[in-house]
């Protein structure tokens, strides 16, 4: 059972996705039909995504078959991962934009203290008093537009598997603040973090750390991010943690976890760009279960785990393991590109 978060993670920097979703706002005009076709949900699709991008260029260069395969992802709506200062501006272009097209964006909030105890995604807020301010910021960014917004992936498991550089107290206070804050956004869902089955098989040692978290306060809480575990094993975390927490509801991050994990894989091999992987269930608000709310893509399928396996820095585009993971894809995972 690992004691370190199972994934690293780190988008784009904040001035690139800043300017492409500024971008993006003035494209939507262009693609939003075809996104509305692809996203009956009601999710923003990313005219100017990584994977977007490379179907462009594979197109140029005749590649149309890989563009094709490629396209299962462009098509689909994904998170924007805010880990930089100030993340206002690329909030209110991304929800700009979405608001545009009649959607809503998904967003992630990754900027907590301390927020990787392994190193592999270190940063944050230097303080709690930053993360306030900047959590003040992010919400102002979504004004009334609304958004998902997933709250600080790994934050709450780190502190019950016993990462030593983190206050529980403090750590539990600030994503009560963070929930607080961005849920009396209008229109906005708000899903605080809870790790995922293989991290802390025992659902109910989260019981308690999401209570002082403030997960009851929000729409509820996101499973599987960044993770590989199937639909039916979430689900069933799931419920748990819904049986002991009053009825909370939950999303699933489906971005990977088509072939499920790795088996008998732990450690590094488990997490860090495992081979033979594939999309998984598209995203949807339309789950057909009364307390999973959506499938979401949150980990931003194609984008690297970090450096292992021949992949680039964690949270870079990387054309070769996305290719791969949409050639996986079976089921409605290679079905309904635009």
């Amino acid at each position: 059972m690992p004691s370190l978060p199972p994934s690293p993670r780190r988008p784009l920097g904040a001035r690139a996705a800043t300017a492409r979703a500024l971008l993006a706002a003035l494209l939507v005009g262009l693609c939003c039909t075809a996104a509305a076709r692809s996203t009956p949900d009601a999710l923003w699709t990313d005219p100017d995504s990584p994977a977007a991008r490379q179907v462009a260029e594979w197109r140029r260069e005749g590649r149309t078959a890989d563009a094709a395969l490629l396209e299962r992802i462009a098509s689909r709506p994904q998170a924007q991962w805010l880990y930089g200062p100030d993340p206002g501006p690329t909030v209110r272009a991304r929800t700009t934009a979405a608001a545009r097209a009649g959607r809503l964006a998904v967003l992630v909030a990754y900027y907590i203290p301390h927020r990787d105890c392994g190193q592999y995604s270190h940063g944050g807020a230097p303080d709690a008093a930053a993360y306030r301010t900047w959590i003040d910021q992010f919400a102002a960014g979504l004004d009334d537009r609304g958004a998902y917004v997933i709250v600080e992936p790994d934050a709450v498991a780190q502190v019950v598997a016993g990462c030593k550089s983190v206050t529980a107290t403090e750590r539990y206070a600030l994503l009560s603040y963070a929930v607080d804050r961005l849920k009396s956004r209008p229109h906005t869902h708000v899903y605080l973090d809870a790790g995922n089955s293989a991290w802390i098989p025992e659902a109910w040692r989260l019981d308690d750390a999401l209570r002082s978290s403030g997960a009851r306060r929000a729409d509820g809480v996101s499973l599987n991010v960044s993770n590989f575990q199937t639909n039916q094993t979430s689900s069933a975390y799931g419920e748990w943690l819904s049986k002991d927490l009053g009825g909370l509801h939950y999303v699933i991050d489906s971005s990977r976890n088509g072939n499920g994990p790795v088996a008998s894989a732990t450690g590094t091999d488990a997490w860090c760009n495992p081979p033979g992987r594939a999309l998984g269930t598209p995203p949807t608000t339309a789950t057909g279960q009364a307390h999973l709310d959506a499938y979401l893509w949150i980990k931003r399928p194609g984008e690297s785990d970090g450096t292992c396996r021949g992949g680039p820095a964690a949270g870079q585009w990387w054309p070769t393991y996305a290719l791969e993971l949409a050639r996986n894809a079976h089921g409605t995972a290679a079905d309904g590109t635009r």
